[in-house]
């Protein structure tokens, strides 16, 4: 029993001998691997335009609803549906007969006030020589002189009777209130309306310029103005907006950011921000979705770095991997904020100076030793 014992002892020590040895010559032969090739590229700052994409939609310029000021029945359309209209021009024609019958009235009661005022003046004048010599009353002349004042009221009012009456007249004629796009009609000729009636005859916009009203949250507001105080931005002068379309193309023309609402909307937790767009060839209409690119100001000391040398760790964290003084890849966990042309703005993480890995990832891990070969940011991965 006691030489088994020792046999057993003997060949265990063997065993841990030869293990030992293998993990010598495994150091070994890690430390005698050749770096790996990768591909790096310095890292720099530069002066960045940080841009931001909001939704949006388009609202006309200018937008009119046309209703009839005077009641009748409508005896004729004078314009096209989803036509070009000017203001002034007319669109409906109300039966005008009983407003013109109403000048016409108004006319003669005017008639009528100016023969009874000439009566009543030359009245008056007579009494006012005839009570210097007491041959009437001074009652008298005081009640002419009364009757005369009456009669040049009554003159007024009538004159204020034909104006009304000839308003009246030039309503039974709806004429465009602006310039723009005529929607459908909501009557016809035969239709009956009335003075002031809640529905609209028709809608005119004005649709060259345009208005695009933007939706910003208002925690991205206060990013924006935390990041403004604290320097990392620096404010742009330029109110220029770019925009977007729902089939994924660019709008032709610039636009400008006219201002900003100082509410805060409670059930969307967003602000609006309003901006003018020329339209000339009618491509935005009323109510279309829109991407718009805003200047959120400039980034002096931007880092930008390319899509493919971040990577994402276990934890879901950003990373990058760079070349030390040691000439080992080195991990680094960085912060990223919006892509710019297919490249990472990054807050966090970097430096500039720093070497870093873009060719050659899939490779290396973090420590194994690394040959740099400095590329160019734009280069096409091999």
């Amino acid at each position: 029993m006691h030489k088994a014992l020792k046999v057993a002892a003997v060949i265990s020590a063997a065993l841990w001998i030869t293990a030992c040895g293998k993990g010598e010559e495994a150091a070994q032969a890690q430390q005698q691997q050749p770096p790996s090739p990768v591909g790096v590229i310095t890292v720099e700052e530069i002066s960045q335009a940080i841009t931001v994409e909001l939704p949006g939609r388009s609202r006309a310029f200018l937008e009119a609803e046309v209703r009839p000021q005077v009641s009748g029945i409508i005896t004729k359309r004078a314009f096209t549906e989803g036509s070009e209209v000017t203001q002034g021009q007319s669109l409906y024609q109300i039966d005008s007969a009983t407003y013109k019958a109403a000048l016409i009235s108004a006319e003669a009661d005017l008639a009528s006030a100016n023969a009874a005022l000439a009566s009543a003046k030359a009245k008056a004048d007579r009494y006012a020589k005839l009570v210097k010599t007491n041959a009437v009353s001074k009652q008298d002349f005081d009640e002419t002189e009364a009757a005369y004042k009456e009669a040049q009221a009554a003159v007024t009012v009538a004159k204020a009777a034909i104006n009304t009456a000839n308003i009246n007249l030039e309503y039974t004629e709806v004429k465009a209130p602006i310039s723009g796009r005529i929607g459908k009609s909501s009557v016809t000729a035969g239709a009956l309306v009335t003075a002031n009636q809640s529905n609209t005859l028709a809608t005119i916009q004005q649709l060259d310029p345009i208005n695009v009203d933007i939706v910003q949250s208002s925690a991205q507001l206060l990013r924006l103005k935390a990041n403004l105080r604290s320097g990392q931005l620096l404010k742009s002068d330029n109110a220029k907006v770019s925009l977007m379309l729902e089939d994924g193309s660019t709008y032709d023309y610039e636009g400008t950011l006219q201002f900003a609402e100082v509410n805060v909307d409670e059930t969307t937790g967003s602000v609006t921000l309003r901006a003018e767009f020329p339209n000339p060839d009618g491509t935005l209409l009323p109510g279309m979705y829109v991407r718009a690119q805003l200047n959120a100001g400039q980034d002096p000391h931007a880092i930008l770095v390319p899509q493919r040398a971040i990577t994402r760790n276990t934890k879901g964290q950003a990373v990058a991997m760079v070349v030390n003084k040691d000439s080992k890849a080195e991990m680094r966990v960085v912060k990223t904020a919006e892509v710019i042309d297919n490249q990472w703005r990054i807050v966090d993480g970097l430096a500039a100076g720093d070497k870093l890995i873009i060719e050659g990832l899939q490779k290396i891990r973090a420590g194994a030793p690394v040959s740099p070969t400095e590329l160019t940011a734009d280069q096409p991965q091999q």
